[in-house]
């Protein structure tokens, strides 16, 4: 069951990653990051909504929710800070090291432990995404990583912290509950942010011009936190983030499929690392 979620998130942010990215580039962070947290919130309220009562008698799921939304928030400044400052073959890297946040804080906190050669096998995901997200090893020249790469590693040690408290908190309350709630904080945060700058009649305009694109990137981006939630209540978190995050294999495949993008002899061996070390995870796991 808990493999079968991993892949569908897999597959979710795999495509709405492209998804997103195209909406962004149409009409602006802000803007898209509103329609598809504003998309998520209504598709899962009615979900959730009996739920509610119970959420507002359980303390300790509902702080949990709320410092997953705060983290998410200053993880997404910080990344869009990142990313305007760096270059993206520097700050794509890094990213992947959220993985090994991920694992030592669910070993920590809540005492996850894994065997060595579980171990071994995230270590080799995260060795082969970081292979296949660096363009060059020039670009890791120290004169290079002045610039987003402090903002980066902030980001990522943030994000480490989401995915643990997306799947802690999906224990305490339940997968669609914390993706309802940190999806409703986001998009009423976004949504001030928009009224504050003016930006309405963009909204509306948006809307109207781009309803299909704005849906199926709000879908897939809700399916792939919903099943990522899902699949941490059935294997240790450490392992279905591990998992999850080899969705940077297929959207670079969809790169090489689609856009004719060409990748060099370090990426097809981090390709191959990563896919091998995913699925003798998931072997694993399943037993």
């Amino acid at each position: 069951m808990g493999l079968g979620f991993a892949f569908l998130a897999i597959i979710s942010w795999g495509v709405g990653d492209f998804l997103i990215q195209k909406s962004a580039r149409r009409f602006g962070d802000w803007l898209a990051l509103f329609f598809i947290t504003a998309f998520a919130t209504v598709a899962l309220t009615p979900f959730v909504i009996g739920n509610l009562k119970n959420l507002v008698n359980n303390g300790a799921g509902l702080i949990v929710l709320i410092m997953a939304s705060l983290l998410i928030l200053v993880a997404g400044l910080l990344d869009f800070e990142a990313l305007k400052k760096g270059k993206l073959s520097i700050i794509e890297p890094i990213y992947t090291f959220e993985i090994i946040v991920t694992t030592a804080l669910a070993w920590i906190l809540i005492g996850e432990k894994l065997a060595p050669l579980e171990l071994f096998l995230i270590v080799s995901i995260v060795g082969g995404i970081f292979l296949i997200s660096t363009k060059s090893a020039g670009d890791w020249k120290i004169k290079n990583l002045e610039k987003g790469a402090i903002l980066a590693i902030a980001a990522t040690t943030l994000m480490g912290g989401v995915n643990f408290l997306y799947g802690y908190g999906s224990r305490l309350t339940d997968p669609l509950m914390i993706n309802w709630f940190t999806s409703l904080f986001m998009a009423v945060v976004t949504g001030c942010y928009l009224i504050y700058n003016n930006q309405l009649k963009a909204l509306t305009t948006n809307w109207r011009d781009h309803k299909k694109l704005i849906f199926s990137a709000g879908l897939f981006d809700a399916m792939a936190w919903a099943s990522y939630a899902f699949a941490m209540l059935y294997l240790p978190i450490a392992i279905a983030t591990s998992i999850t995050e080899t969705y940077i294999v297929l959207a670079s495949g969809l790169g090489i499929i689609f856009n004719k993008e060409k990748l060099k002899k370090h990426q097809w061996l981090g390709f191959a690392i990563t896919i091998i070390a995913a699925i003798t995870l998931a072997f694993i796991a399943e037993k």
